[in-house]
């Protein structure tokens, strides 16, 4: 058997909203012995081509329409043998949180070496993190601070059991301030089927209402 029969070929989704990337993003995989096995432009088709192909490696960009840290959760929540890592152009404290509060388990950033990246998701797949050298530090002084900002992110806003996919819908349609009723004719459920997923949600989550549910989900899809 040839080294190369040797090393599983992963299967990977891309999501990223520019063509141009997706396309380097492609050939680099692909160079690099990976298997592309769906693109998409928004964090919606992220998540739908997510579970008609289940992966071994979802590979989302933190900035796309409808928000990759939005996709991570719910692909995480639905697919846990799939492995979730961020592709952004930010550096910032505040995206890495959220991403791996959301079930990401790498964070890697778009001035990356292409040619490193198959190697970094081969990494993942066999239970490492992908995380720059410099973003691991600053976790690490982040950790030991006494700044309440990072015990707050780090801490108080975990997010606890995963939601279903239907509690998933009806928080993002409560934090674009449809009421009850409107939610029941967007999903097409009873609003007494409505007000049960907002009570399920609403504990899954540890908040006192459907308010901080709704401030949680904002802080938490941020960026």
């Amino acid at each position: 058997m040839s080294a190369a029969e040797e090393i599983r070929e992963l299967r990977v989704l891309l999501a990223d909203d520019h063509a141009p990337t997706r396309e380097d993003l492609r050939w680099a995989l692909t160079q690099g012995g990976l298997s592309v096995c769906a693109e998409a432009s928004d964090a919606a088709h992220a998540v739908q081509l997510a579970l008609e192909t289940s992966p071994d490696i979802c590979l989302l960009d933190v900035r796309m329409p409808g928000g990759g840290v939005a996709a991570a959760w719910e692909i995480a929540a639905r697919l846990p043998t799939t492995k979730v890592v961020m592709l952004s152009v930010s550096d910032e404290d505040t995206d890495l949180f959220s991403a791996l509060r959301a079930g990401a388990v790498g964070y890697l950033v778009k001035d990356l070496d292409l040619r490193r990246l198959p190697r970094a998701l081969r990494d993942v797949a066999d239970g490492k993190a992908a995380i720059p050298r410099a973003l691991v530090t600053r976790m690490v002084k982040q950790f030991h601070t006494n700044e309440p900002r990072f015990r707050t992110t780090a801490v108080s806003t975990e997010l606890g059991p995963r939601l279903t996919s239907r509690e998933w819908d009806v928080l993002a349609a409560l934090s674009e301030g449809l009421s009850t009723r409107e939610i029941s004719r967007r999903l097409q459920i009873k609003p007494s089927g409505v007000r049960a997923h907002i009570s399920a949600l609403v504990h899954k989550l540890g908040a006192a209402d459907r308010d901080e549910a709704v401030a949680l989900f904002r802080q938490t899809t941020a960026g």
